[in-house]
């Protein structure tokens, strides 16, 4: 499996001879050169998760692609033209021999004023490759057996326990800090640092920003 981390949200998987984008928002920048993709995912509407700017040049260079969305946000897409399938909580779909499955389905709580939306996390699974995980906006779902884990870092939503907790739950061999442009430079590497402290034993927290393409 490569991982490359390409801003905030936006992950390129590749794996299983699939190349899988998550995730393009606002706060990511060059995705939409990608080429030869196999599917987008989007875990949900929130604009640094989805572009919808930039997105259509995403999918005109890469008109095979699967676009697949939380349900909610599909619906959205398919009135304004695009070809997006929906994937509800604990359906799968098979991409390019990479099975994808959505868990969760709702987004974190930020404020008890701010009504809830969709949000599902991604589970990809690859014959003789590491399971990763991308929870979206959300800590409230712990899939069993994964190796890899794209680990929230900071958002409106979330606090560094729950963070903490999540990312034990989870307790996977890797995992890899996004949902990072909030912070500054010095405050993202204390979140590094403090979920390296506090993971469970047998993981191993990178900062795969800025490395392009890492082989896990």
């Amino acid at each position: 499996m490569r991982i490359t981390h390409i801003g905030h949200a936006c992950v390129l998987v590749e794996t299983a001879g699939a190349r899988v984008l998550i995730d393009p928002g606002t706060f990511a920048t060059g995705w939409w050169e990608l080429t030869d993709l196999d599917a987008v995912l989007v875990t949900h509407a929130h604009p640094d998760h989805v572009d919808s700017g930039r997105l259509p040049l995403l999918l005109g260079a890469n008109a095979s692609a699967r676009l697949l969305a939380e349900p909610e946000l599909a619906a959205e897409m398919r009135k304004v033209g695009h070809d997006a399938a929906p994937l509800h909580p604990d359906e799968q779909i098979e991409v390019a021999g990479v099975r994808v499955r959505a868990v969760g389905g709702q987004h974190a709580v930020i404020h008890d004023e701010i009504p809830r939306i969709g949000n599902v996390g991604f589970v990809l699974t690859g014959a003789g490759e590491p399971v990763l995980f991308h929870p979206g906006d959300s800590y409230d779902t712990v899939p069993e057996g994964v190796d890899v884990l794209a680990l929230p870092l900071s958002a409106p939503w979330a606090k560094f326990s729950e963070t903490a907790r999540f990312l034990r739950a989870v307790a996977p061999g890797t995992a890899f800090g996004v949902h990072d442009a909030l912070l500054a430079p010095q405050g993202r590497e204390v979140y590094l640092r403090q979920s390296r402290a506090l993971a469970p034993a047998g993981t191993d927290v990178r900062d795969l920003g800025g490395e392009g393409a890492v082989e896990l």
